[in-house]
């Protein structure tokens, strides 16, 4: 049975053509590239999020505005450090793929 992974904001143009072989470290690099994207992401967001939160001390006439502004950033960062995460596994499956393609053999001593 064939695995087919859902990717929502890349399509992999190889799944057209299943006679073109696919480049597992092209994929590779294209992941880790998005993981990348990811945890920054992530890093300001964060930093919005902070600054949101230092407003809302700053400026009382303003606070609730702030406060909720500085839940979203929260919540947007949580969401974008966990599409690094799952784009580290899509990584880590794309390096297994290619290992596997080209002979090489896991072995687990433990």
């Amino acid at each position: 049975m064939a695995e087919h992974h859902h990717h929502l904001f890349h399509h992999n143009k190889d799944e057209e053509n299943p006679e073109k072989p696919v480049d597992y470290r092209k994929e590779e690099k294209h992941h880790k590239h998005l993981e990348q994207i990811g945890g920054l992401g992530a890093a300001a967001v964060g930093a919005y999020a902070l600054h949101e939160k230092h407003e809302a001390k700053k400026d009382p006439e303003h606070a609730h505005k702030h406060k909720v502004e500085e839940e979203i950033a929260a919540a947007v960062a949580v969401g974008a450090g966990g599409y690094a995460f799952h784009e580290r596994h899509e990584k880590k499956d794309a390096k297994k793929q290619d290992e596997e393609a080209h002979g090489k053999k896991h072995h687990h001593l433990f």
